[in-house]
């Protein structure tokens, strides 16, 4: 061989080894790049929170939501009132039905019988009831009467509040929707 063409190839063996060496050097770049793509791809990888709904979207929705809400309140609203009308109607009839056993137990007797009571004993407070003529029956009917009043009218206050209460959440709500 020639020693011209011996150093030709000399040359192009060098140029290969710099060629194989700098493919070597790209090669391991890259798979360094690459290597971390999975974890690249999850982190970049974009996730919707919260959804963005357009104005008109949003007055139409409020707007059939109103619209099936509002007959279902004003109903609600006309049997709360009519229940409250009931329990005043009942409160009316129990005070008026405690006034009457009141009226009764208080009246002056025609024949002025032990059973009876005489004038003095609406005044009198319960502990005087037995020295007005009372038996010991009738005085413990007369107390259990007047437990029983007050406590059906502290229910029936107990009942106008809570009536109350429902009836100005009910109005919130509405002014909240309108």
């Amino acid at each position: 061989m020639e020693p011209n063409s011996h150093l030709a190839l000399q040359g192009c063996v060098s140029s290969l080894r710099s060629s194989i060496q700098l493919l070597d050097s790209s090669i391991n770049i890259l798979d360094a790049g690459v290597s971390d793509y999975p974890r690249l791809a999850k982190v970049l990888q974009t996730t919707r929170h919260f959804e963005l709904v357009g104005e008109n979207d949003l007055t139409t929705a409020q707007a059939s939501l109103l619209s099936e809400i509002r007959p279902e309140v004003t109903n609600l609203l006309t049997r709360v009132e009519t229940y409250l009308d009931k329990l005043e109607r009942r409160e009316q009839s129990l005070i008026a039905k405690a006034e009457l056993q009141e009226g009764r137990l208080s009246r002056p007797s025609a024949n002025n019988g032990p059973a009876r009571p005489s004038s003095g004993v609406e005044g009198a407070g319960a502990s005087g009831l037995g020295a007005e003529g009372l038996s010991q029956l009738e005085e413990v009917k007369l107390q259990q009467l007047r437990q029983k009043k007050e406590r059906l009218g502290y229910a029936v206050s107990r009942l106008e509040l809570q009536a109350g209460q429902r009836e100005r959440q009910l109005r919130k709500s509405l002014a909240v929707q309108g």
